[in-house]
Parts: structure tokens; C-alpha cells; sequence
């Protein structure tokens, strides 16, 4: 299967347990490697300046790099971690994203801060039956000190199959309750409307709503798990068309990246340990109408 993936890549400073230390990554890395392990031809469609590390790394991995290199920095991060929460703040912006016309079986879409414009995001959806959005970078705004924030924003939906969303992005782009904003989205054309809330995932089809709940572990970093829980739910859709086993595949990931206490793209999880726990979630799902 052939993925392709819109996002730039990141250097990420992480402050976490007093301790700061610098990772490159971003989500286009995170999404782009989990696809690979998950056996997928991936293409990055991503900027980045000639501060960064990894595109040798990203190209060994046989990663197809579209874009690429740029005369501007790399965007930049200054991430503090503090359990499930997060405190950013932007420090340098590379070159947006220019789109280059493809044939892909699925497309992810995740800006990290505001490097897709609307005419490639709309060009895009041309290029896929299947497209996932990550809409955070759509959202998040930068006040006077570069912190960043979310702020209500209006999002085109049409063609998009499946979107993932934690409640303060959920919040961003309806005005409901969880289950009401849910749907509210569902309504917009979106087939499939990933909700993450700490150990609480959920997945609305049609009038069902789906929920796993993650084993309560002690958090380390969470830098790049979401990207890696949305690359599997696209990879398995894509390769075996059952949203239930793409959800626990999805779900086993994440456990899995969080088990690991690993920082950074290391965390990146086996093909093996996601099925292991994916068949526990299997048989743990829990589901209800709406």
C-alpha cells in the first residue's frame, strides 16, 4: 500500500522530569516510520532546514522525501511534559508545504503549525480514497511569548474519511457536548471520528460509538504517540477494511509506545507487540448507539 503523508518535520526540545534534551521528530517522522514498520511505501511531503538530523535516517528507512530541504530552520518546539499534559511553545517555523500531484491508497494529514495552506489541503483530497486528518496544526495559534494555543477554527471536511481529535481540538471545531460534537462531525461527511481523552478512546461509525480504555500506566513522554495511534488506524484500514481491528490496532499501539518509556521516535512500536496487545483490545471492546 502507498501512503502519503503532509507534514513538516520537527526539532523537538523536551523538558521532562527537570531534564531537557533535543529530539528531531515531528509528525510526519512518527507517522511516516510507523508505516514503514507496518510493512506501507510511504512519501513524505515535508520542509526542513539543514539544522535537521534525520534525512539520512528517513531515506535509509526508505522513506520518499518530497520537498525536503529548505534554506529556512527547521520548526522548532520547546515542549514541557508534564504527565498527559503539555506546554508549547514555537521557536522557529520552516517553508510551508508545496503540493506535488499523487496516486495514494491513503493519505495522512497532520500539520504541525500552519505549513498547509487550504489550496494544497483541498488539492490533496484529490489524490486518495482514503484521507486522515490530524487537524492540530490547523488550529493551534502562537500568542506575544510563542505559546501556543487553540483557538476555534473552521475546517473544510468534505472528502475526509476518518479524523482524530483529543477534546480541546473537538472543542475547536464544534460547539457541543463530546457525543453531540461527535456527530456533529460525523455530519460534515467524515466516516470514521477518532476521539482520544487520556487512557479513553473512542470511534464513531454510523449511530455506534466504540471505546477501549488503556491499561492506567505511568506516563513518561507522549511526544508522537497520537501520530503513531493515527498511522496504524490508517494502515490497517487501508489493508484489511475493518474499522473495529483498526481501532484496537490503533489502541495497541499507543499502549504499546507508552509502555516502552522511551523517548523520541524510539518509542516507535514493533509490528508484534501492537498485535499483542490489539488482540487484548479485541476482545475489550465496548460499544454502544448514539
Amino acid at each position: 500500500m502507498k501512503i502519503g503523508i503532509y507534514s513538516n518535520c520537527t526539532i523537538d526540545t523536551i523538558i521532562l522530569n527537570n531534564l531537557k534534551s533535543e529530539y528531531p521528530g515531528g509528525a510526519g517522522c512518527y507517522c511516516g516510520l510507523t508505516a514503514k514498520k507496518l510493512k506501507h511505501d510511504v512519501s513524505l511531503h515535508t520542509r526542513f532546514g539543514n539544522d535537521f538530523p534525520l534525512e539520512s535516517f528517513l531515506l535509509e528507512n526508505k522513506i520518499n522525501i518530497l520537498g525536503g530541504l529548505t534554506e529556512k530552520l527547521t520548526t522548532k518546539f520547546s515542549i514541557e511534559i508534564s504527565g498527559s499534559e503539555r506546554k508549547l511553545i514555537l521557536e522557529d517555523k520552516c517553508t510551508n508545504i508545496e503540493y506535488e500531484k499523487n496516486d495514494y491508497d491513503g493519505i495522512i494529514v497532520s500539520p504541525v503549525f500552519d505549513e498547509i495552506t487550504n489550496d494544497v489541503f483541498n488539492s490533496l483530497k484529490n489524490d486518495s480514497d482514503f484521507i486522515l486528518l490530524d487537524p492540530q496544526g490547523f488550529i493551534r495559534r502562537i500568542n506575544s511569548k510563542k505559546e501556543i494555543f487553540l483557538e476555534k477554527t473552521n475546517i473544510n471536511l468534505e472528502k475526509i474519511s476518518a479524523i482524530k481529535l483529543n477534546p480541546e481540538e473537538l472543542s475547536c471545531l464544534t460547539n457541543d457536548t463530546v457525543e453531540q460534537g461527535m456527530k456533529n462531525i460525523q455530519s460534515r461527511g467524515v466516516d470514521y471520528v477518532l476521539y482520544t481523552n487520556n487512557r479513553e478512546i473512542s470511534l464513531l461509525v454510523k449511530d455506534r460509538l466504540y471505546t477501549i480504555t488503556l491499561p492506567n500506566i505511568k506516563l513518561n513522554d507522549t511526544t508522537g504517540v497520537g501520530d503513531i495511534f493515527s498511522s496504524v488506524f490508517c494502515c490497517t484500514m487501508l489493508k484489511e477494511n475493518d474499522f473495529l481491528w483498526a481501532l484496537c490496532f490503533a489502541g495497541g499501539a499507543a499502549q504499546a509506545a507508552l509502555d516502552s518509556k522511551k523517548i523520541g521516535l524510539s518509542k516507535v512500536p514493533e509490528k508484534n507487540t501492537i498485535e499483542t496487545n490489539a488482540s487484548y483490545f479485541y476482545n475489550m471492546v465496548k460499544f454502544r448507539q448514539i
